[in-house]
């Protein structure tokens, strides 16, 4: 936790879960190499990690906790892996240079704010896995064109979702 001098790690595979804030404002931290033994990404485990601008979840990872990612603005891209469950509450928040979100079917609950402030993001697909969707996970995303989501979600009002973008229902 705020190692501002700490620039690369690897977690081994002994590690199945990494605690709470563990690398929490480590803002030279720019390079990750995670076992693919890791079940569990917590709380706030990579918050303003503002070096960081790409990051390979393992396939093994079956949830990201609430603002696991939150305040990572060097962050392009996320590919999350078919075996994730739940993107927590404000996982990705204000991760400003976020283009692109590959979201699996395996993905059932999408928190609060999720991808609020992602101001590069520009389109992203909701899979029809996903049964739950919080308030406000788009609030924010200014460049967002093209949200494709499942026709049973009703109240699109409630996700921060802009009049101007296209909405297209799967």
């Amino acid at each position: 936790k705020e190692c501002t001098s700490l620039t690369q790690i690897t977690i081994p595979p002994s590690v199945t879960s990494i605690g709470q804030n563990a690398f929490l404002g480590c803002s030279s931290l720019s390079q990750i190499s995670i076992a693919s033994s890791l079940t569990e990404i917590s709380e706030g485990t990579f918050s303003g990690c503002i070096m960081l601008s790409n990051i390979t979840i393992p396939s093994t990872v079956e949830s990201i906790g609430n603002y696991a990612f939150s305040g990572c603005s060097s962050l392009t891209q996320i590919i999350i892996p078919s075996s994730v469950r739940s993107i927590g509450e404000g996982s990705f928040f204000f991760c400003a240079l976020l283009e692109k979100v590959t979201i699996p079917l395996s993905v059932a609950i999408i928190g609060e704010a999720a991808f609020e402030k992602c101001t590069g993001l520009k389109k992203i697909k909701i899979p029809p896995s996903v049964t739950e969707m919080k308030d406000n996970v788009f609030k924010g995303c200014t460049s967002l064109t093209d949200v494709s989501i499942p026709s049973s979600f009703r109240q699109i009002r409630k996700l921060g979702i802009r009049k101007s973008v296209h909405v297209v229902r799967i």
